[in-house]
């Protein structure tokens, strides 16, 4: 017999809704069982419980929203998340986020959070015949822009990026309360006018989506179906965890009844489903029960960060009315699905119980390629392909681009195309591209991957998915939107045009390009520069490969030079960007701290499968290489190898002459490893 928890996942698995399902199924064996026999005694008890395990006063049930509403700072079961929105931003979301009102044909949205970051060299790049594209990032029911974070810091150095935390989720104020505000087609109407407020004239728009943020963007991308539409700028969408199909009917009438149940008696139950922490209920539904520790401490994070009345709020808007069978509203289906004609990627994570993988293949029926989704063997690898449909046109010979075989005449306007599809398919070699028209062909086209365990619905941040998902993503914006979206080939054109190079050439020149050896684990290093002669990846790789085995760079902007020319040769390369002159926050220091660990942890397997010798270290570089550079090594020094601040700041000071220059740095050092200092809340 199946236990509770076995029940919940099972349930979770089948609900459309996704965050925290197990309440529903509490609550359904709630109504069964319990309301007929004692009525309307099980709130009185629900709530003198309450007060009991939580010391909380039952409040009048009309002001039920309201006290759920409120963001409270919990003590949470590990001391090592911290589950405040706001206090474990990245540097990335601080800097280039703001808080915006937003009104659409019926209602206002006040104080929404959102995340704009322009491409750091956009007016550098062709703008003929039309500009990058807006890469636009639509998170899931109960989720947040924070959830996209890992994407977000390798895809804003290919494009402008845009993030929202829709109403009520993130950061974003639950101000606007009234349920109709909520439903799937004014989301999507207030994701348009945000998308309308930041795009250029003459810009595409790709959209990217998690779990429901899928069903978001499939609405927005189909014409006429909002009001403030930017469908005919929609020139592709990319749908990771999709869910295909609205409930059914049955389904709906359940889902109704459960959102009957008062916001309190929600929150009751959610804390029930959270207990363990990490390790809870709540948390392996969404990642598994061998998820890492670092996939399931966000996962808790994000969970507890959900607000249950903007979730009843949202689930209810998912739900359509059935009208003679036919679902009107809620969450789009086939119609929607089936009349997109643009470029779509489809993923799902094998590991999935939330929005099983099937629901790709669901979609690619609808599109009419119901074979295009692959099947894993039992004993699959890592994704090293995946299938890729091109409907209604002739299939060609995708040639993979590399820097030198991408020129800067391919992006001229005016080049002639040499085959009759050459306009219309990015995939095709250089020697027969040309850049869409300023209005963007509306080409459909369907490619599907299915990455194998464990990849689950926490695949936007699960380490162990994130790198793959992103590779996937990059080839998918290279190869099918446009050539322009290839870091390498932005890279050559930059340097090449002299509009992109380090900021100070004589001054990066006369630093030492690598430290001696710190605590035999790291080497500081200088930025590596694409066009230099002699500290560039195919240089650096030649001289320093076999002992540098990874390189994390923790510059914020996109880095000056190739990744894939250390890739190919042996080094891996990791990003991890964090904000010049600002002493990197604790949250910061911890998701480093646990990325080098990762790092450390492959690193002996990888020695014995690819030969290494018995020197392998871990290159670290912000741009010069010694304040953020050292900020970090000093931390991991201390936190892990036992150092005491003082020690920890010589050692670096001494393989890495001069060291950490910054006084402010240092300060931040000595105060955030005081030994004994107790620090007072501000007042």
């Amino acid at each position: 017999m199946p236990t509770l928890a076995d029940r919940t996942i099972v349930l979770a698995s089948n609900t459309p809704m996704g965050i925290d399902s197990s309440i529903m199924l509490v609550m359904s064996k709630l109504q069964q069982l319990y309301l007929p026999i004692v009525g309307s005694l099980v709130p009185i008890l629900i709530f003198w419980l309450a007060r009991r395990w939580m010391g909380l006063s039952a409040p009048p049930l009309d002001a039920a929203d309201s006290m759920s509403s409120q963001t409270k700072k919990e003590t949470t079961v590990d001391s090592s998340t911290d589950t405040d929105a706001e206090a474990v931003e990245s540097g990335l979301l601080k800097k280039h986020s703001k808080v915006q009102t937003y009104s659409t044909s019926r209602y206002e949205y006040p104080n929404l959070r959102v995340f704009f970051r322009e491409h750091p060299q956009f007016t550098k790049l062709p703008t003929d015949p039309v500009p990058l594209p807006l890469l636009v990032f639509l998170h899931g029911l109960g989720g947040s822009v924070a959830q996209f974070d890992p994407l977000l810091a390798s895809l804003v150095n290919v494009a402008s990026s845009l993030a929202i935390d829709l109403p009520g989720c993130g950061l974003s104020a639950f101000d606007q309360q009234a349920w109709g505000a909520y439903t799937m087609e004014n989301m999507a109407e207030l994701i348009s006018v945000v998308i309308s407020k930041h795009r250029v004239t003459g810009q595409g728009v790709v959209l990217i989506g998690h779990s429901l943020g899928c069903s978001l963007a499939a609405m927005v991308a189909s014409k006429d179906l909002v009001p403030n539409s930017v469908a005919e700028h929609v020139i592709g969408l990319i749908a990771i965890c999709p869910r295909a199909e609205p409930p059914t009917e049955k389904e709906v009438a359940t889902f109704t009844k459960l959102l009957w149940i008062p916001s309190p008696v929600f929150d009751l139950w959610r804390r029930w489903d959270r207990r363990g922490g990490k390790d809870s209920i709540s948390v392996r539904r969404f990642v598994g029960p061998d998820a890492d520790v670092t996939t399931k401490l966000l996962q808790y994070r994000f969970n507890n960060q959900s607000k249950t009345p903007v979730w009843r709020r949202m689930a209810f808007g998912t739900l359509p009315r059935y009208e003679n069978g036919v679902a009107k509203g809620g969450l789009p289906g086939k119609d929607t699905w089936a009349n997109l004609r643009v470029p779509i990627f489809l993923i799902a994570g094998e590991d999935d119980h939330v929005t099983k993988p099937d629901n790709i293949t669901k979609i690619a029926s609808f599109l009419g390629q119901g074979g295009a989704s692959r099947e894993l063997a039992a004993n699959s690898k890592p994704v090293t392909d995946s299938a890729t449909t091109v409907i209604d046109h002739k299939s060609s010979s995708a040639q993979d681009r590399t820097i030198s075989s991408i020129r800067a005449e391919d992006f001229l306007a005016n080049k002639e195309p040499t085959t009759e599809d050459s306009s219309a398919d990015p995939s095709n070699t250089r020697n027969t591209f040309t850049l869409p028209p300023q209005q963007y062909s509306r080409k459909q086209l369907l490619k599907t991957t299915l990455l194998p365990k464990p990849a689950s619905h926490a695949m936007l941040y699960q380490p162990t998915s994130v790198r793959v998902l992103a590779g996937l993503i990059f080839d998918f914006l290279s190869k099918q939107i446009s050539p322009r979206l290839d870091l390498g080939w932005q890279l050559q054109y930059l340097s090449s045009s002299g509009k992109w190079d380090v900021k100070n050439v004589e001054k990066w020149k006369a630093v030492p390009p690598v430290s001696e050896p710190i605590n035999d684990i790291f080497r500081a290093m200088k930025t590596l520069r694409e066009v230099d002669p002699t500290h560039s990846p195919v240089t650096f790789s030649q001289e320093w490969g076999n002992q540098i085995k990874d390189i994390v760079d923790i510059s914020h902007e996109a880095p000056v030079y190739d990744p894939k020319n250390l890739s190919k040769n042996g080094v891996t390369y990791h990003k991890f960007p964090t904000v010049s002159k600002i002493p990197p926050s604790e949250a910061e220091v911890t998701e480093f701290v646990r990325a080098i660990d990762d790092i450390r942890k492959s690193q002996p397997s990888r020695k014995v499968s690819e030969n290494w010798g018995d020197e392998f270290y871990i290159g670290v570089h912000c741009h010069y290489g010694f304040n953020r550079t050292g900020f970090f090594v000093v931390c991991y020094l201390i936190e892990r190898c036992g150092y005491t601040i003082e020690d920890a700041i010589e050692e670096f000071r001494v393989k890495r002459p001069n060291g950490i220059r910054h006084e402010h740095f240092l300060d931040e050092l000595y105060v955030r490893y005081c030994k004994g200092l107790k620090r007072a809340p501000t007042l």
